[in-house]
């Protein structure tokens, strides 16, 4: 049974897992999240230098929980894409110096992909067939998931704009609340009303895309609610906007999943992604599913977050299912569609030569693997 390490950069957390053959042994997780606040967002170039700092520590945090050695290591994985450019790069160049030091293979996985697998860690083996909500700051889509090693994936559908963690923070800063959004308008909207403003539901309508998902729309019938408030001179109802605006949310999700299930005779479905952690949201998928006959797998809230656990399951799937390693020529791949769980480095060229990306001998290696 191989060790895969696993590392994810892609945006502003700073992830290593270690897996061996389904099991979690040990993991580091370092957020530049505070970093970013002031801006309201993630700056890629200040995600980049935290993850130079931090890549090195959160390895050996992860080897040390896991109370094993760093010449244990079997195979590297890391995401490729998608992401931010910089940051994913810091955690590409690496994850080759692991590799290449080790002598161990390496593989560059899809970080999507990665959320789905790291479900194995928690409730074992994904089912042959099932449909997958993949929730988060950047992406909402529902996939059809086979084998997530081997199988291509299916996408039914995806958002044409903003996704729901995406819309989670602009309706933060319109309503006065910190960055991340997600937890903010949480938060505030457990003093709310969800069935106080009749926010749309958008992409629900008969015409439109069965499986599509927009929030744009919604983001901006919040801003004219907020407008209309303050140009009346009232005092902006922040928790029931809050409250509602989740509803809002959580409703197209749960019923666009519902019947992507429902059609695609699927009894089983994957909900993942960092808003997968929202409270509201798993509490009626769980009730909607229940009602449906449906099993619902949701990791735990840690785990739906970007980690370097979910990588490292992914990996050990590759691993376990003998599939070819990448190598180590290339370079990441900031923007790429989700097609299967591997992404095949690129040549290094363009943007990539700003960050050059050498097989590191062992010796000049040592700030990064040392143990």
């Amino acid at each position: 049974m191989s060790l895969v390490l696993g590392i994810e950069t892609s945006c502003d957390e700073t992830g290593a897992g270690l897996v061996r053959d389904g099991v979690l042994l040990g993991e580091g997780l370092a957020s530049s999240a505070d970093e970013h606040a002031r801006f309201g967002g993630v700056v890629p170039e200040v995600a980049a230098r935290a993850h130079v700092s931090a890549v090195t520590p959160m390895v050996r945090a992860a080897v040390e929980a896991a109370g094993v050695s760093l010449s244990d290591v079997d195979a590297v994985a890391v995401t490729a894409g998608p992401g931010l450019s910089p940051a994913l790069h810091v955690g590409v160049a690496a994850a080759k110096a692991y590799a290449a030091a080790l002598d161990v293979p390496l593989y560059g996985v899809h970080h999507l992909a990665g959320h789905a697998a790291v479900d194995v860690l928690e409730h074992g083996p994904l089912p042959d067939r099932c449909v997958c909500l993949i929730v988060s700051g950047g992406h909402t889509s529902l996939l059809a998931l086979g084998d997530l090693a081997r199988d291509p994936v299916e996408h039914l559908g995806d958002t044409v704009d903003d996704a729901a963690g995406e819309a989670f923070d602009k309706v933060a800063r319109l309503l006065g609340l910190p960055y991340p959004g997600g937890p903010s308008v949480s938060r505030a909207a457990l003093d709310g009303d969800p069935a106080a403003i009749a926010f749309p539901r958008p992409m629900t309508g008969p015409r439109d895309a069965a499986f599509g998902f927009s929030f744009s729309g919604l983001k901006t019938a919040v801003a004219r609610h907020v407008e209309a408030a303050q140009d009346a001179g009232r005092a902006v109802p922040v928790p029931d906007v809050a409250a509602s605006f989740q509803m809002a949310v959580v409703d197209v999700l749960v019923r666009k999943a519902l019947r992507a299930c429902a059609e695609r005779g699927a009894d089983t479905l994957l909900m993942v992604g960092g808003v997968a952690a929202n409270r509201v949201l798993r509490t009626e998928m769980e009730r909607a599913c229940a009602a449906a006959g449906i099993t619902l797998r949701v990791p735990v809230p840690r785990l739906c977050t970007d980690n370097g656990a979910m990588i490292a399951a992914l990996g050990d799937l590759l691993v376990r299912d003998g599939v070819e390693p990448a190598g180590l020529a290339g370079t990441a791949v900031p923007t790429v569609p989700l097609t299967g769980a591997t992404i095949t480095f690129p040549p290094a060229t363009g943007e990539a030569a700003e960050f050059p990306l050498p097989v590191v001998p062992h010796a000049a290696a040592g700030s990064i693997i040392a143990p």
